[in-house]
């Protein structure tokens, strides 16, 4: 199996194939945080990161002819379409413009598969998306296999038939200690709220721009405390401790903008052949190419 993964994060995807069983040959991954990267390699050293997706198409022109990919997979940068952002510039923001990287390698590359991950947004940007891809988009909540609520679309060729099972996973099955309900939103409230909300059952959806306030907060017997990282990792279901190494706003923040991984793996599970390419091939051309 060839990936290209866009706007990869700290390797959700990767994530999801390992945790699926699926062999990987060759993992392209488009990314310019310098800290998501270095948890990606962490974690994962065969990862061949390329840099900013504006900057290199001509080195998968290249790729093209050598090693053709039969996934690709991205969840474009959402702040621009979201409805917790207050600008709400859509196609205008220039980090929702980079959904057209995608569609340029989707249509160039020709992969077998394509998952894009996006939020919820109005019904005509909705419907540009669609427009460019050929399907309509697919909601799932991860609050289906995690303790997060978190209402996310998904555009993909790949067979799917019905959401994940409720797995009825909790915010008190995921703490670290004996902290109770109720959880506190962000203490600085989100949409422009001065004071936080309260919630029971399930976090709020941890938000891409992370760290300091925008990280909710659970009860404890002395008062408030804000989650702990691998709390929130537990939240998208990324692995403990996964993202230690670089400071707890960094690892938020990452989260914040990665996948819940095993909504991923419920929609990659149709990926029952990959197509097969040698690591040889892969090792040859592309170590002298490599761009991060």
């Amino acid at each position: 199996m060839n990936v290209f993964s866009c706007f990869d994060g700290m390797g959700c995807a990767r994530i999801a194939l390992d945790r699926l069983g699926i062999p990987v040959n060759n993992y392209f991954a488009a990314e310019i945080d310098k800290y998501a990267i270095k948890i990606a390699k962490k974690n994962y050293p065969d990862i061949f990161h390329v840099g900013d997706i504006t900057k290199i198409k001509d080195y998968f022109e290249f790729c093209q002819g050598n090693t053709p990919i039969d996934l690709i997979i991205g969840g474009s940068p959402c702040q621009g379409f979201s409805y917790a952002s207050t600008e709400r510039l859509n196609f205008d923001d220039p980090r929702s413009k980079l959904f057209f990287e995608f569609v340029w390698f989707y249509y160039r590359l020709k992969p077998k598969y394509f998952l894009l991950e996006n939020v919820r947004m109005k019904k005509e940007c909705q419907d540009v998306i669609s427009k460019y891809l050929g399907v309509e988009p697919i909601a799932i909540n991860s609050s289906l296999v995690s303790a997060q609520n978190r209402h996310r679309l998904y555009w993909t060729n790949l067979p799917f038939d019905k959401p994940p099972e409720d797995k009825g996973i909790m915010l008190k099955d995921i703490l670290l200690d004996d902290a109770t309900e109720p959880m506190l939103s962000n203490i600085y409230g989100g949409f422009g709220e001065k004071k936080p909300r309260l919630h029971y059952g399930k976090s709020v959806t941890i938000l891409t721009s992370g760290g300091g306030g925008h990280i909710p907060s659970v009860t404890i017997k002395d008062g408030i405390r804000q989650l702990d990282p691998v709390e929130v990792e537990r939240l998208q279901t990324v692995p403990d401790n996964y993202t230690e190494g670089v400071s707890y706003t960094q690892r938020f923040k990452m989260l914040g903008n990665g996948f819940t991984v095993d909504v991923i793996c419920h929609l990659l599970r149709g990926l029952k052949q990959p197509l097969s390419f040698t690591k040889e091939h892969h090792h040859q051309n592309y170590h002298q190419l490599s761009l991060v």
